[in-house]
Parts: C-alpha cells; sequence; structure tokens
C-alpha cells in the first residue's frame, strides 16, 4: 500500500518504541515522516532505519514539555517538507503515584508532556493543514485503570474527550482520532520481565499474546489514511481484547498487599 504517497507526517517521541514503529510504518507507505524526541542519537538510528528501507525521514530535535519547542518542530517540518498532512501525537510519560499520594509536581509532569503538548501540537499543525488527520495516542488506562498511576490514567481519559473537542473544532477539513493502545512490548514495559509474568500477561488477553509496536503503527495508519475519511471523534482501542476481560480478582489481592 501507497496510502500517503506525497503526504508529510509527523510523529512525536518517535525515537523508540510505539512512536518509532508508527514513524517506520507511515513512511513504508509513502510519506516523509519528522522523527521527533529528544535524543538525536535515537532519532538517528530511527531515521536511518527507515532510509535504508527506501523511505524519507528528517529528525527534528524536541522536549514536548516545551512549548517553544513544539512550535518549532511545526514550522521545522513545514520549512523541511513544504507542508504538513498528518500530525501523530505519541510522546508520553507516567508516574507511578495513586491519587492520595501524588503531587502537583507528578501531576504538572505528565499533563504537560502527555496532554498541553497534545494540544498545542495540534494547534500549531492545524494552522499548516488545508486537510489530513491528526491522530492523539491514548491508552486502554483511559477506560478501565490499575492502582498507583493516577495521573496518567487521569490525562489519558482527558486525551480521548480533547480528540472529540478537536474533531469539532478543525473539521471539516482536518479529522481527528484517539489510538488506545493497551500492553504493547517495547523495553520500557517488558525489557526486564520474566517469563511467568509474561505468561499471566499473555493469559487475560483474548489474543493469546502481548501486542507490538507494529499492531500499534496499523491502527494509526488507518485512521490517518482515506480509508478512515468519514471516521473523526473516536477513539480505537488496540489492546487485545483486554478490556473486554473481567479481572475481578485483582483488586482484593492488591489492597491486601498495600
Amino acid at each position: 500500500m501507497n496510502r500517503f504517497a506525497d503526504d508529510v507526517a509527523i510523529v512525536t517521541g518517535s525515537t523508540r518504541g510505539i512512536g518509532a514503529g508508527v514513524a517506520e510504518r507511515l513512511a513504508a507507505e509513502g510519506a516523509s515522516v519528522v522523527v521527533s524526541g529528544r535524543s538525536e542519537d535515537d532519532g538517528s538510528d530511527v531515521v536511518e532505519t527507515i532510509r535504508e528501507a527506501g523511505g524519507s525521514a528528517h529528525f527534528v530535535r524536541a522536549d514536548m514539555r516545551d512549548p517553544a519547542d513544539i512550535e518549532t518542530l511545526v514550522e521545522a517540518t513545514v520549512a523541511e517538507f513544504g507542508g504538513l498532512d498528518v500530525l501523530v501525537n505519541n510522546a508520553g510519560v507516567e508516574t507511578y503515584t495513586g491519587a492520595d499520594e501524588a503531587t502537583i509536581d507528578d501531576w504538572s509532569f505528565v499533563v504537560e508532556t502527555d496532554f498541553r503538548a497534545f494540544w498545542l501540537a495540534a494547534k500549531h499543525a492545524y494552522e499548516h493543514m488545508d486537510e489530513g488527520a491528526i491522530v492523539n495516542m491514548s491508552s486502554n488506562h483511559s477506560m478501565a485503570t490499575t492502582p498507583d498511576i493516577f495521573p496518567y490514567n487521569a490525562v489519558k481519559a482527558g486525551i480521548n474527550g480533547m480528540t472529540r473537542a478537536m474533531a469539532v473544532d478543525f473539521g471539516p477539513q482536518v479529522r481527528v482520532n484517539t489510538v488506545a493502545p493497551g500492553w504493547v512490548e517495547v523495553d520500557r514495559t517488558t525489557g526486564d520481565m520474566d517469563e511467568e509474568r509474561r505468561r499471566e500477561l499473555e493469559g487475560i488477553h483474548p489474543t493469546g499474546r502481548l501486542g507490538s509496536p507494529e499492531d500499534v503503527a496499523g491502527a494509526v495508519a488507518f485512521v490517518a489514511s482515506d480509508d478512515a475519511e468519514f471516521v473523526t471523534g473516536s477513539t480505537i482501542t488496540v489492546d487485545g481484547g483486554r478490556a473486554a476481560v473481567l479481572q475481578d480478582d485483582f483488586l482484593p489481592d492488591y489492597r491486601e498487599e498495600r
């Protein structure tokens, strides 16, 4: 498929993990991709991977907590490629603390990176988009959650609502959707996982396995493409059916341990 021929795409937080998988998928389907993140070394590796596969890519360093960096990212993309068609808001962080223990710093850290940055990037991108698509990366934590990851849970739920508001405000020329991944195998989530824990996690997925960056990238490519031209304001869950499974034995054990 070549669904993004002649299109220009920005993928934030794309120096590794899910973001890198999304950048590589869009490039494989014809897009000129701007890889973005804080690590120039990691970003250069992703750009090299894309170019070696015959794609077009360019790295722009950006800290998504810095509003000036966000504006520069969009302006540099337009200057390099002459336009912008797709924005994937993927960069994100989390803090592991509950609502009863979270600090203002914990809250601000996640809100500035995972929420404010999504709005600012979309706002600046929209100014350069005659048509196209914005994809905001959320999480299955936005719909059902686990304890002690309060700021992340709250912000991811907020992203789903922000997407609906953007879809209304940016339409009809720009569509806006959310992709909400579940447990995806990247270094940050499964790098030091033992085999017993892996089997436990696989067992709560109807698909019988954990997700991959490629699984998420496929969903992003769909909602960003013309194949989804009548889809906007929606949240697409990519979690192997995990959210469909009742895990009613979890909370009692957790509360006893706590």
